[in-house]
């Protein structure tokens, strides 16, 4: 197996657990896999040596960039931009206290 086939099949393993992890695999979001799928197998028989480079280049980048807006909005949710997170604090507040043994009061709103 050449060097060039097996980083294509690295790149598409790589890309396939990004679509997986990012994208998710329910029914409606199956033609995501099928279109990598797809490419791939379609590109299976290029024979010029820059082209394949070209393609291998393009499917990590593609996969860097789902992972990299996947870790940018992980960001921007623990940056608390855009997110309410009065009920995490609460529950990351009340762990706190019990972890010293208090227990923080319950607040009522009328």
């Amino acid at each position: 197996m050449s060097s060039e086939a097996l980083q294509a099949a690295k790149a598409y393993r790589r890309l396939l657990k990004a679509v997986k992890n990012h994208i998710g695999q329910e029914d409606s979001k199956r033609r995501f896999k099928e279109y990598v799928t797809e490419e791939f197998r379609k590109n299976c028989t290029l024979s010029d040596l820059s082209s394949i480079r070209h393609k291998i280049k393009l499917a990590s980048d593609y996969t860097f960039l789902l992972n990299s807006v996947h870790h940018h909005q992980e960001l921007l949710f623990s940056y608390n931009i855009a997110v309410d997170r009065s009920e995490e604090m609460k529950r990351i507040l009340g762990k706190s206290a019990a972890s010293v043994g208090l227990q923080l009061p319950e607040v009522y709103r009328s």
